[in-house]
């Protein structure tokens, strides 16, 4: 039996903590320190699953997007395949009812030679451009197939001299002569005969088709950006064919880092798109003759080798052309005799004949 005059346990307890109230506040501190250490202790010499190593290092950059250029002219294109498109190469006539030109400016190499009369004609040579209108077209040489061999083109013409026609009927040639192929030219009402043939390459695209020449694979000039020269050289160019009426001149404009073209003292334009203005201008020194063909013919050796002088960035560079058979392409060497890059974009290659032309610069 509980007596009820005598403090309950917990009425005792609450005397005595009351009374020792120090001591518990010591105790309890005392307790929480221990409790604390006792669970550092357990959390450090726990064994814990291990973790993954991280490796640092540097992260390699992605690869930059593959990079194309076309074998003819050096300039950037979509994609790799472009650089095996047909090459379609085209005579166009100079003479002064020929002027201007359609299709002249977009030609990303040119071949300019006197065909007879101290007139000079242009073999034009395309692969990425396609203009919608190229003409006045004209008769094929000898020479101006030999610089076209090497390219494997289509060869967009009208007639020629006998010699020119028997090499490029002899099945060895994709040949596109109007003689055989009308429907892929017509005559300009504009003009009048023999300086009004015209095509187009939507034209000239299915002819090549046509004739099974659908791809390409050749060796041309080897091919550089272009920068301008801080101390320029060869602003000032004037290369001499044959007489006034056929002289040209070029005027390097350095913002646009090309030459802007002139013929007999006028600006030398394309009617549908200005002025031409090649990247780089060649003059190539050449032995030319009158042979006898079917009647008097020019005649200009092309296989061997020559002096020539390359216009470009401002600056002009003596060099020495080399072509070794029809079927090699024409090479342009520095004084080491190592082949000289040519700035990207269009190429004027003027081939001016031994004692009568001329080339000056300054």
């Amino acid at each position: 039996m509980i007596d009820p005059k005598k403090p309950s346990l917990i009425a005792r307890c609450r005397a005595w903590i009351a009374a020792h109230r120090t001591r518990v506040v010591i105790g309890a501190g005392a307790m929480a320190v221990l409790a604390a250490s006792a669970t550092t202790y357990l959390l450090l010499s726990w064994p814990l699953a291990p973790i993954a190593q991280i490796t640092t290092g540097t992260l390699k950059p992605k690869p930059p997007a593959p990079r194309y250029y076309s074998p003819l002219n050096g300039i950037e294109i979509p994609a790799a395949g472009d650089a095996t498109k047909p090459v379609t190469a085209i005579m166009l006539e100079n003479s002064l009812d020929a002027r201007p030109q359609s299709g002249l400016k977009q030609a990303e190499v040119v071949y300019e030679a006197i065909a007879e009369g101290g007139i000079t004609r242009f073999l034009t040579l395309f692969q990425q451009h396609s203009p919608e209108l190229v003409g006045p077209v004209r008769s094929l040489r000898m020479y101006y197939l030999d610089w076209a061999a090497p390219y494997h083109a289509g060869i967009a013409h009208i007639g020629g001299s006998a010699a020119a026609l028997s090499e490029v009927r002899n099945g060895n040639y994709y040949d596109l002569d109007q003689f055989f192929n009308a429907s892929s030219y017509w005559r300009a009402a504009d003009r009048y005969a023999p300086h009004n043939v015209y095509t187009s390459f939507d034209r000239l695209d299915a002819l090549n088709h046509a004739k099974g020449n659908t791809t390409a694979a050749f060796t041309s000039f080897a091919r550089v950006d272009g920068k301008p020269a801080e101390t320029p050289t060869a602003t000032s160019v004037a290369i001499n064919f044959s007489g006034p009426l056929y002289n040209t001149s070029y005027s390097y404009d350095k913002q646009s880092n090309t030459y802007m073209r002139s013929i007999a003292g006028s600006a030398s334009t394309d009617r549908e798109a200005g002025q031409i203005a090649p990247s780089v201008v060649v003059a190539m020194h050449v032995d030319m003759t009158r042979v006898m063909e079917d009647g008097y013919r020019e005649s200009i050796t092309t296989v061997g080798s020559g002096r020539a002088e390359v216009f470009q960035n401002g600056t002009v560079t003596q060099a020495t052309w080399r072509k070794s058979s029809r079927g090699e392409p024409l090479q342009l060497l520095d004084a080491g005799g190592t082949a000289l890059p040519l700035v990207r974009g269009q190429t004027w290659i003027a081939a001016v004949p031994n004692g009568s032309g001329s080339v000056a610069w300054q």
